[in-house]
């Protein structure tokens, strides 16, 4: 089986994708994955290859792994694991607002949720696919299940597109152009008053190695990470970590000079002056890291509406490489790898913080990926990937508990965009089994806590 992302669309399209530095879902390549650069997965990348596999996971180990045994260090503020949750109950924790079910995604792509607009529809996508060229995409009542579909984006065929804003007004989604190691990003505006589909680009905008990273911010521009240093692993390469595998917990992290781009003028592009690694937004504030893809350095925030900043240490840990930024509301996620110990029992975090810096709480365990705060920063979404602990959770920052909303992930990843509130999405397996692989469908489901 093929488990990298780039070599399996190479080998379906022919065409290589740009890789991720912060996407959730993301793919994990189980013991071989490539623990900086992370690939992030769209379900339906391009026609020859249809929804996007995630690897095999049957070399997981059947108990959760011992993280003191094994000398994992503590976090430095206070911390859960993944042994510490309930399960959560349809019904009296949770529930679901609607689902979707693709029960053969090994034959051919299929139709997924794309994220739920600020008025509560689902942006529905169906394809592309074999008997369908492009994809579609359709306004779908969560409720009904009934489905206004959408015109026809001129010039979008087998082409991946990701939102960024779904609102009462407008869908926002991003796109790429040209090929090679960089891309030019673009977006395609749908306004719901006309009915109409607008594409913008920027010819004053430099090419990007990925446009995943790329972020709405204030004032309707697109701010868009340009790469300015890569990190070097060190002289003799990276050391072998007790799995076998190269460890490059602590490595230097990339850096990026920070553009931004008009949703409404093509001329009006600018340099943002600012060198950064992870950047995101609040409403209220901007957030963005020294580097990312390993060592993050300082935390900075500025106040949208003063431009004053401050900056703290968010004490990662001396091993940590920062892989994914996601903040709303007061909070900041910050998802970590932190080095492989003994046994080959990894220290994964998902460490959440204020925007003044104070410990809120660190989910640590083996396999714990992609920390994402809902659009309130209420709640936080993770994924899981231990045989005994693998699924999706939801942290309650209001109760401080940790739900368990399922116990496994289908081998496919399930896109999931943006959603008012605490609304949140997850992915379960379905269909047939496929021998040596898993089964060959997925749910995904639509829901939020009680």
């Amino acid at each position: 089986m093929v488990n990298d992302l780039a070599d399996l669309m190479r080998e379906a399209s022919g065409q290589a994708p740009p890789e991720a530095a912060d996407l959730s879902p993301v793919l994990r390549r189980g013991r071989q994955r490539v623990r900086r650069r992370r690939a992030g997965i769209v379900g339906g990348a391009s026609l020859a290859v249809g929804a996007i596999t995630l690897a095999s996971m049957t070399w997981l180990n059947p108990s959760p792994p011992d993280l003191a045994a094994a000398g994992v260090p503590n976090v430095s503020g206070p911390s859960v694991r993944l042994t510490d949750a309930q399960t959560s109950v349809e019904g009296t924790d949770h529930r679901v607002l609607a689902s979707y079910t693709n029960e053969n995604l090994n034959d051919d792509n299929g139709q997924y949720f794309e994220g739920v607009t600020d008025d509560g529809l689902i942006l529905f996508r169906d394809g592309p696919r074999m008997d369908q060229l492009w994809p579609r995409y359709a306004l779908m009542d969560p409720a009904s299940g009934e489905k206004e579909w959408l015109p026809r984006i001129e010039g979008v065929e087998q082409d991946q597109l990701w939102p960024l804003e779904l609102s009462a007004d407008r869908l926002v989604l991003l796109g790429t152009g040209g090929g090679g190691m960089e891309v030019s990003l673009l977006v395609h505006v749908f306004d719901r008053g006309s009915g109409a589909w607008t594409t913008m680009t920027w010819p004053g905008l430099p090419r990007t190695d990925s446009p995943f990273g790329a972020v709405l911010g204030p004032a309707d521009r697109l701010y868009v990470r340009v790469p300015a240093t890569q990190g070097k692993p060190p002289e003799g390469g990276w050391p072998t970590g007790p799995d076998g595998e190269a460890d490059d917990a602590d490595a230097e992290g990339d850096t990026y000079d920070l553009w931004s781009a008009s949703l409404t003028d093509a001329t009006d592009v600018r340099d943002e002056g600012l060198r950064v690694g992870a950047v995101g937004f609040t409403d209220d504030a901007m957030v963005w890291t020294d580097s990312s893809n390993g060592a993050a350095g300082q935390v900075h925030v500025r106040d949208l509406a003063t431009g004053e900043e401050t900056s703290f240490d968010p004490r990662l840990g001396e091993k940590c490489n920062l892989l994914g930024l996601s903040v709303a509301g007061e909070r900041i996620a910050m998802s970590q790898y932190c080095g492989t110990y003994e046994g080959g029992v990894r220290d994964d975090r998902v460490q959440v913080m204020t925007l003044g810096g104070e410990q809120v709480v660190t989910i640590q365990d083996d396999g714990v990926d992609g920390g994402r705060l809902t659009d309130d920063g209420g709640l936080m979404t993770m994924s899981a990937y231990g045989r005994a602990t693998g699924g999706t959770y939801v942290y309650d920052f209001e109760t401080e508990r940790l739900l368990r909303l399922s116990d496994g992930h289908s081998p496919w990843a399930a896109p999931g965009g943006p959603a008012p509130g605490d609304m949140f999405m997850w992915n379960t397996p379905a269909g047939g089994k496929v021998p040596d692989f898993g089964q060959a469908g997925a749910t995904t489901w639509l829901g939020e806590l009680l």
